[in-house]
């Protein structure tokens, strides 16, 4: 008897643990609306849409499948929710019955677009979009600024409501005016307690007149205005306490005033019904507020079946954020979804390197191909980790059975970017972002090129270096004013020394150091020679070199007809030379000879290499130094371009019209490897003709643990380039941004 009260008392504490867990109370809960009634909430959770009794109890959903689905709107008739869903891609706007039921898709254009309200009759829909803008508009094109219109519910042409961004807009119950928040610059709209020229305000719009009326004067942020049902007032979120909080004021005499008085969190995502029940977020839970009352926590019991957190398999085919190609050029290895894969390059056949939650990156193969080098942050900060073929008789990776991982460098500092020395017995690194160290493989040794005080990070992977082929310098990129912004480009001793050398010297931004396979030709891409954009972010650029040695310069010089007789002389001679070996050296990789490099002259020795100035990306020079392969966006998206350096000749290789794209060449030069908005490819280097390349991985997905990573990672991106004076490296400013 005993054993079955301990049965039955096991069995319980296993049905209490699951309840607790049904029960517990769930956080972020975003974009609530209330219902015209006041009696029913509809607002987003996990990427769905939930309703639940406005006095609180059981959500249920609205919304299922894939896409995430947000920022609903209620009809005026208490019928309808429009929201915005991207299901298909981007986010459209999308209607559906209260009470749920088939959603129907209303947009259709390839820029994101959000609703905001219905229009007093029920039969339009006001939404933002950034599309086209007209001829009289005053704003200078930017996604950030999009565009007012309506569609219609029952489907049809939206139609151009204004070409002034009405973020949150709302009619009045006329139909004739509209109360929105404005948006005058690129700031975070999460971010709090921003004060500037670009923080938002409450402005009027009256669509008859064509007038706008700003109602509210606070520096700060003033954001989600709607009406109040009798018309002549309007409730909205105001920071000027501090702290987002919901205030009152009239329209025709602006006062505002405190209706809530919250602290450290902010108010979020505002609504109102007929009977004036004002609904909203704080601290990640709905609540609602009658005038003159406190505000009432809204408890929601919220049960879902789990199929967002179960672990399940989730198949690779593309989704490929940056590519590393092997030595031999017959495999190609891939970060995507933050995984290490390594596919081959005819086959298809995949094999999966890592599978963590956490995020791995800057992916490379070590001068031998037997080695892959790359950076998790699986262990709370970045790391350094490889992971080699085991087995001898095994020489690549995809057709492996044996692998062994290692952490190489793991310390509490961020250390990624990593890149094999030539010789495969060091490695460089971005140490804390900014600096650049070496780690000696054998010794474990860490010595410091780069201090990290010295250049400044907007953004992960802004800086960049490339190991000369001797494994004497590394060719790298340099800040030359404080806080970033222009970059020289230059050499920098790889032995610890200090030496440092500018090659650019331009005054320009200047990025993408790239050296050639010889090391006699360092080039870059630069802004020096390219036109400014009209929106005055950035320029077009250009790919300018330095020969390093004279002889390499005075070849460059050569015409095309004394360029062949010197091509003949050499193979003439390379031919006798071999007849004359003992040996055949033919399978044997020769060591790149020591660069001696002529410091006289060097800065005449510089040289624009490209004819024409474009938005462009990776640059490659071929290994005999003649072509050079680059990535150049005009009108649409980038392309693969070829120039003869000696002739100047230039022209498309290959057709991408990417919106993203890199690129990779093989050892040998014969053929090109493509990143092209996450899918691969191999061109070949002188047909120009593309094959894609098969990708045909899968990994285990744990959402659970993903999203948790997620949050540790996004906070320590907070911490390290906006936080605390231990991580600054100028007195007085954040450490990175």
């Amino acid at each position: 008897m005993l054993n079955h009260w301990r049965t039955l008392l096991g069995i319980l504490f296993v049905l209490c643990q699951a309840v607790a867990a049904w029960a517990e109370v769930p956080l972020w809960l975003r974009y609530p609306a209330i219902s015209p009634d006041g009696r029913t909430i509809v607002f987003g959770y996990q990427g769905d849409l939930f309703r639940v009794p406005a006095a609180g109890g059981e959500a249920i959903p609205l919304t299922r499948g894939e896409g995430h689905h947000q920022m609903p709107v209620w009809s005026h008739d208490g019928r309808s929710i429009a929201f915005a869903s991207d299901r298909f891609g981007n986010f459209d706007v999308f209607v559906m019955p209260a009470t749920g039921g088939e959603a129907k898709r209303l947009t259709f254009h390839s820029s994101n677009e959000f609703p905001s309200a219905f229009t007093p009759d029920d039969k339009e829909i006001l939404f933002t979009s950034s599309r086209t803008g007209t001829a009289e508009n005053a704003q200078f094109p930017y996604r950030g600024f999009p565009q007012t219109y309506t569609v219609p519910v029952s489907g049809g042409q939206a139609r151009l409501v204004s070409t002034v961004p009405m973020e949150l807009g709302v009619f009045d119950a006329t139909g004739s005016r509209i109360i929105y928040q404005d948006v005058k610059g690129y700031e975070d709209p999460w971010r709090k307690h921003h004060t500037s020229a670009v923080t938002r305000d409450i402005v009027l719009f009256d669509r008859a007149a064509g007038s706008f009326r700003t109602l509210t004067t606070f520096q700060g942020e003033d954001r989600n205005p709607v009406f109040a049902p009798d018309g002549q007032s309007f409730f909205y979120l105001s920071e000027q306490d501090g702290t987002l909080n919901i205030y009152r004021s009239a329209l025709d005499k602006p006062a505002p005033q405190a209706l809530t008085s919250f602290q450290k969190h902010p108010v979020r995502f505002l609504s109102v019904a007929q009977d004036r029940t004002l609904c909203f977020a704080w601290n990640g839970e709905l609540h609602t507020l009658k005038e003159g009352a406190a505000p009432r926590k809204v408890a929601v019991q919220l049960v879902t079946d789990g199929r967002g957190a179960a672990d399940r398999i989730l198949p690779i085919t593309a989704g490929i954020t940056e590519m590393a190609v092997s030595p031999s050029g017959k495999e190609v290895a891939y970060v995507a979804r933050g995984e290490v894969f390594v596919s081959s390059v005819d086959g298809g056949l995949t094999k999966r390197i890592t599978n963590t939650a956490a995020q791995e990156r800057s992916v490379s193969f070590s001068p031998d191909g037997r080695t892959l080098l790359y950076a998790s942050e699986r262990g709370g900060s970045w790391d350094l980790y490889t992971c080699s073929l085991v087995r001898k008789d095994e020489t690549v990776f995809y057709a492996s059975t044996q692998l062994e991982e290692k952490a190489i460098l793991a310390t509490p500092a961020d250390e990624f970017q990593p890149q094999f020395s030539p010789d495969g017995k060091e490695v460089a690194y971005l140490h804390e972002r900014t600096g650049i160290n070496v780690l000696n493989l054998e010794s474990g040794k860490v010595r410091t090129l780069y201090p990290a005080a010295r250049n400044y990070s907007y953004s992960d992977g802004d800086q960049e270096f490339r190991w000369t082929p001797d494994g004497k310098w590394l060719f790298f990129a340099f800040d030359v004013q404080p806080l970033g912004g222009i970059q020289d480009v230059g050499l920098l001793a790889a032995d610890g020394s200090g030496k440092l050398v500018n090659l650019s010297r331009s005054g320009f931004s200047d990025s993408r150091p790239r050296i050639s396979a010889d090391g006699a030709l360092a080039y870059w891409t630069t802004e020096r020679e390219g036109n400014r954009k009209l929106d005055q972010e950035g320029a077009t650029s250009d790919i300018f070199g330095i020969f390093l040695t004279q002889k390499a310069w005075e070849r460059y010089q050569l015409t095309k007809e004394e360029f062949a007789l010197v091509k003949e002389r050499e193979e003439k001679e390379a031919k006798e030379a071999k007849k004359d070996a003992k040996t055949s050296d033919k399978d044997e990789k020769k060591p790149v000879p020591p660069l001696v490099i002529d410091w006289e002259g060097l800065e005449q020795r510089k040289a624009r290499l490209t004819i024409h100035t474009a938005d462009l990306g990776e640059a490659l020079v071929d290994p005999k130094g003649e072509k050079l392969y680059y990535l150049a966006k005009f009108e649409k998206g980038f392309d693969l371009w070829v120039t003869d350096l000696r002739t100047k000749e230039t022209k498309v290789l290959a057709k991408l019209d990417a919106k993203e794209a890199t690129a990779a060449r093989a050892e040998d030069g014969k053929a090109l490897f493509v990143l092209a908005d996450g899918r691969l490819s191999k061109v070949d280097a002188e047909s120009g003709k593309r094959d894609p390349i098969a990708v045909n991985g899968e990994m285990v997905l744990r959402p659970r643990e993903e999203r948790a990573y997620i949050f540790e990672h996004a906070w320590r991106q907070v911490e390290k380039k906006f936080g605390s004076s231990r991580n600054s490296v100028r007195k007085g400013t954040p450490a990175v941004l």
